[in-house]
């Protein structure tokens, strides 16, 4: 009797998709485009899996993820907010100090939490950053 209770269990079956088969299984539910589109409506009409493939081949991979790395993305984004650099997507310069602003404070806190963890290097890089950034918030908030 109790082998019996033993083989009786139950199995669970985990039925959501998940990477390329759920991909698949999109394609089916969406309807598919007229025979007559043109060859751009077919690009406009591809799954986001797709374009996000061929936007990171064009771009390239991405760099490894350090804390130098880190350090010039979060600087870049202050210098985009500063009006320094273009924005990547629109290629126009803009000024936000309030954005610019919590990005810089952002880093300053960067560097007080990673007091003492950092190697030389990555310290004098956060710190000539820090000091760069901030003396260009100086001069925009004083224009």
């Amino acid at each position: 009797m109790e082998d019996e209770e033993k083989e009786k269990g139950f199995v669970i079956k985990d039925r959501r998709r998940f990477g390329q088969e759920a991909e698949e299984e999109e394609d089916k539910k969406t309807p598919q485009p007229e025979e007559s589109a043109s060859a751009a409506d077919k690009q406009e009409s591809a799954p986001s899996g797709q374009a996000s493939d061929r936007e990171e081949k064009a771009r390239g991979p991405l760099p490894e993820v350090t804390m130098a790395t880190f350090i010039f993305s979060l600087s870049s984004s202050a210098l985009v907010h500063l009006g320094e650099i273009p924005e990547p997507e629109t290629n126009r310069t803009r000024v936000d100090l309030p954005i610019a602003k919590q990005i810089i404070d952002t880093l300053g806190m960067l560097q007080e939490k990673t007091k003492g963890n950092l190697d030389q290097d990555e310290e004098r890089l956060l710190r000539s950053v820090l000091y760069d950034l901030r003396m260009r918030y100086v001069q925009k908030s004083g224009e």
